[in-house]
Parts: C-alpha cells; sequence; structure tokens
C-alpha cells in the first residue's frame, strides 16, 4: 500500500468509526493525557484503532466478528508485538457500558515500561 493510499485508508477509518470508538476517543482526549492518543494509526500493515506510539501501546476494540476471528486477531496482535507494541483488547460493550473501568485498564497500561509483553484484554464479558 502506497503512502498515500494508507493516508486515505486511515481518513477513511476514522470517518467510519463505531459508536463504542467515538465513545473511547472522545474520552481519550478528555483525559488530557500527557503523551498523544492518536486514532487509526498506522503500524506495519496493519491500523491500530487507538495507539499511544510513544509508550508502545495499541488499543484494539472488538464487536462480535471478532469473536470468530480469533485467529486473525491473534496474528494482527503478534504483528503489532513484532513492532514492539503492547496490544489491549476491549469488547465495544465494556467500552458502552464501563468507559470509566476501560479508562482505567488503559491508564494502568500506559503507566508500564515500553517493553513488549503478552496481549492482554480489558474485563472480558461476552462478545
Amino acid at each position: 500500500m502506497t503512502a498515500s493510499s494508507r493516508s486515505r485508508h486511515a481518513r477513511r477509518l476514522r470517518r467510519d468509526m463505531t459508536d463504542a470508538e467515538r465513545v473511547l476517543w472522545r474520552a481519550l482526549r478528555e483525559a488530557a493525557l500527557p503523551m498523544k492518543a492518536r486514532r487509526q494509526h498506522p503500524i506495519g500493515d496493519h491500523f491500530a484503532d487507538f495507539a499511544v506510539p510513544s509508550r508502545k501501546l495499541a488499543i484494539e476494540i472488538d464487536g462480535g466478528q471478532h469473536a470468530r476471528n480469533t485467529d486473525e486477531d491473534a496474528r494482527r496482535t503478534e504483528a503489532l508485538a513484532e513492532r514492539g507494541y503492547r496490544v489491549i483488547r476491549f469488547w465495544n460493550h465494556e467500552v458502552l457500558e464501563n468507559l470509566e473501568g476501560v479508562m482505567q485498564v488503559i491508564l494502568t497500561e500506559l503507566e508500564k515500561p515500553t517493553s513488549p509483553s503478552p496481549p492482554q484484554r480489558g474485563r472480558r464479558g461476552p462478545g
């Protein structure tokens, strides 16, 4: 994918965010983090829903389709980890129903060292 096509793709993804992504993006902006959070951030061949590049943290928001695509999610997480990113995942309903808890997990992850660790999921509930 060329740089210009990656930029167009990222802009489209930002424009077409899910409700859960919009809610989390608003919360991340309002949290006034001391580091820059980005949405639909390109990392290698992938676009992380949200990323904090300075802390090497990728945040993925998963809908019901991800319950069926666990192998694909695992490959994606591995590809991001190969680039030094820690990946945390939340279900859509976690963001919509427990935003405070999701933000607490994110803030805790931002305090950790940037060395890669095994992927984690937020408080897991039904897909």
